[in-house]
């Protein structure tokens, strides 16, 4: 390696994103659902009591849809585009679709497709309770690194006295495939060049969250920050965080600037975290 290059790798290794914190607000609410009565009111009690931290000193103004059969959702969708919430709260199985079943259902699919409100994905009311506070957040992500639209919403979602857990999962199997590639050039020393490489990709989610880290205490937050970086197969790993941890919100990635399919793992991890709140952003 020459001096030039040397310097370069030095250089760059330097040259890490600065997370920048704010403020981020959910004012205006939107609760979506298919009942009416007095389980609609039941429902959105306890869903105001699971938001409590989002009462900020002036109030969060809530407001109902309806998605009780298929023609709701023309006009829900419109009522978003016209007046666009600060978020949309959602259960699973509205009109009916088996939340056991289907991830989300046609009226949370195009929700979280067809706009860019966050939507927060509901376990279905007959499966499970909601959790009694948003006290344990974790954010799931494979890239972490300059990310700060994720940080700083699930940072609001997290109750004062809670824990937010920051998430990096490398994938295994990438990792695996550029190992092998590396092992078929006969210059590089394949051990060397592994155990390296696994260094260095675990090294910059571990940087990025002690520097996000850093950030939130200097701005106030009094809740605790956990790390978890890990190399492993992705959705394993994300279920099992999840469950060991008793999250009480997963907070993720959905959009996918290329395609208006979900983005990346969003939709398998829909299907399989059933029974926990997801902020799908």
């Amino acid at each position: 390696m020459t001096q030039i290059d040397q310097f370069e790798s030095v250089f760059r290794a330097a040259d890490k994103p600065v997370p920048h914190p704010e403020e981020v607000r959910f004012e205006r609410i939107l609760f979506v659902t298919g009942r009416s009565g007095e389980a609609r009111e039941s429902r959105l009690d306890a869903l105001r009591s699971y938001l409590a931290v989002l009462e900020t000193d002036r109030g969060a103004h809530w407001t109902i849809g309806t998605a009780e059969s298929p023609t709701d959702l023309p006009v829900l969708l419109k009522e978003v585009e016209e007046s666009p919430p600060d978020l949309i709260c959602a259960d699973r199985g509205l009109q009916g679709v088996v939340s056991s079943m289907h991830a989300l259902g046609t009226v949370l699919e195009c929700l979280t497709q067809a706009t860019d409100v966050p939507v927060l994905v509901l376990p279905h009311p007959d499966e499970r309770q909601l959790p009694a506070t948003t006290t344990r957040v974790m954010v799931l992500t494979d890239h972490l690194t300059g990310d700060d639209r994720l940080v700083n919403c699930a940072a609001a979602f997290t109750a004062p006295d809670g824990r937010l857990t920051l998430s990096h999962v490398e994938d295994a199997a990438t990792f695996r495939r550029y190992v092998d590639l590396i092992s078929r050039i006969p210059e590089i020393d394949t051990d060397l060049a592994e155990e390296t490489l696994r260094r260095q990709v675990l090294k910059e989610p571990a940087d990025a969250i002690d520097s996000w880290r850093s950030a939130l205490k200097e701005a106030g937050h009094g809740f605790d920050i956990e790390s978890v970086v890990l190399l492993g197969h992705h959705l394993d790993e994300h279920r099992r965080l999840v469950e060991e941890r008793e999250t009480d919100l997963v907070v993720m990635n959905t959009k996918d600037d290329d395609q208006l399919a979900m983005h990346g793992l969003a939709h398998p991890l829909a299907v399989e975290l059933r029974d926990v709140p997801l902020l799908m952003l």
